[in-house]
């Protein structure tokens, strides 16, 4: 039995390449608001606090913010759809971006605390929006489609930080304190995201990804690219019922794990950049460049990374994302502090190893979860992601203060590493009797 009329099936969407598009013109300007904590949040509060220590506050209640906006998304998203959960999302941060101005005008630490919790509502969004773009995608092709959101984030969080002498030149000419310059951009560019999704959003990618796994479960056995076939040899990371297979309660806890310790390594060396640099000498410009880098490194090789999660495996990428944070972490411990392309060429390998892990930890989440449990349960894993980032940011701040930028790197590098045994444990799951295999597309279409 096939579909009923209208209903199309997971191979004929043809709504994703539309939903796609909106995506990624709405990453696009979600982007620069996301950069905007990155480059001057510590740098403020050491501003408004006099103290290195607690630079690092911004960036655990921003991220402290982001966990507590993943619930609330999620939940909207379950009980409303993608488009009012995503759009509310970034409203919210646009409204924390602007407390934020407001804060540094008036010199008042609690409202900056305050205010950095609500912006957090908006990275969390940004971050949550790939799930989006994965609603209707075949398994085959979810690390690209994860991959496709990703990459659009970049052009507005490699612009964003360039534009922190402008933005702060743009604030004190209204009276307000130059670091509070990029976070007026945040405000403008969350704003212009709520506004795109919610008018273009059409139709709401999670509810047609709903209405079509209701169609397949009513008609033949079919993997969303044509009937399951065995697998071909030497691709067992495509076999349903692994650790990082569809419906396996595995795979949303290693692809959760994989992305706690990602985010949290990189959350903490990325926060205390700006401020090693600023307290050798670095002026904005200098730091604003390394952190462009950085970002640009996050977001702008998703394309490639979701090609390879697809075809090398979720697993091997993981290990991978492991691998470089410690080389990451190595290098950042290493570099002279005087030297800017030392500390930017360390700030990429970070960026790099986050987007590694970031993929294909959330190709093995969308993988192991049916459609109907799709939003909550992804709001729960991104609250964990953001909680780890905000242990990262509190942290970092304190570790810095007593031993210095070097321990905190080469801390986050060896720790990066914990990645490897957890998909150890993983591989050594035995997969379901009743396990069946899904060839790659590309062995299908050969038979």
């Amino acid at each position: 039995m096939r579909a009923p009329q209208g209903v199309p099936t997971p191979r004929e969407v043809p709504e994703q390449r539309r939903i796609l598009t909106v995506l990624v013109f709405s990453q696009i300007l979600s982007g620069a608001g996301l950069a905007a904590g990155i480059t001057v949040g510590a740098l403020l509060a050491e501003d408004m606090l006099g103290s290195t220590g607690l630079a690092g506050v911004p960036s655990a209640l921003f991220t402290a913010g982001a966990a507590l906006g993943a619930v609330g998304i999620g939940r909207v998203c379950r009980s409303r759809g993608r488009r009012p959960g995503l759009a509310l999302g970034y409203a919210v941060g646009a409204l924390g971006s602007l407390g934020v101005v407001l804060a540094a005008a008036v010199g008042s630490a609690p409202l900056l605390f305050a205010a950095l919790v609500v912006y957090g509502a908006g990275t969390a969004t940004n971050l949550m929006a790939r799930y989006a773009g994965a609603d209707l995608a075949s398994p085959a092709r979810r690390g690209r489609a994860v991959s496709t959101v990703l990459f659009a984030t970049t052009f507005g969080a490699v612009v964003g930080p360039n534009l922190v002498a402008l933005t702060g030149e743009l604030a004190h000419s209204w009276g307000i304190p130059r670091l509070a310059g990029p976070f007026l951009l945040a405000a403008a560019a969350f704003g212009a995201a709520a506004l795109s999704l919610a008018v273009l959003l059409r139709p709401d990618p999670l509810r047609l990804a709903e209405q079509v796994a209701a169609a397949r479960d009513g008609g033949t056995a079919e993997g969303p690219d044509g009937p399951e076939t065995p697998a071909a040899p030497g691709n067992p990371e495509n076999t349903v019922g692994r650790p990082d297979a569809p419906g396996h309660p595995a795979g949303v806890a290693v692809g959760t794990a994989v992305m706690v310790l990602t985010q949290l390594v990189m959350i903490a060396v990325m926060t205390m950049t700006p401020v090693h640099m600023h307290a050798h000498g670095h002026g904005t410009q200098a730091t604003g460049l390394v952190i462009a880098l950085h970002v640009a490194a996050m977001f702008l090789p998703s394309p490639l990374t979701g090609l390879l999660v697809d075809r090398l495996g979720r697993h091997r990428m993981a290990a991978a994302a492991g691998v470089t944070l410690a080389a990451a972490g190595g290098l950042g411990a290493l570099a002279p502090p005087q030297s800017v392309p030392a500390l930017a060429a360390a700030l990429i390998l970070l960026g790099l190893g986050w987007n590694f892990g970031l993929v294909s930890g959330t190709a093995l989440v969308i993988d192991a979860l049916p459609p109907a449990r799709r939003a909550s349960g992804q709001g729960l894993v991104d609250v964990g992601i953001a909680l780890a980032g905000a242990v990262g940011g509190l942290s970092s701040g304190l570790v810095v203060a007593l031993g210095g930028y070097r321990t905190l790197a080469l801390a986050g590098g060896l720790l990066a590493l914990a990645v490897v045994p957890v998909l150890a444990w993983a591989a050594r799951r035995p997969a379901p009797a009743h396990a069946v295999a899904v060839a790659p597309r590309a062995e299908r279409e050969r038979t």
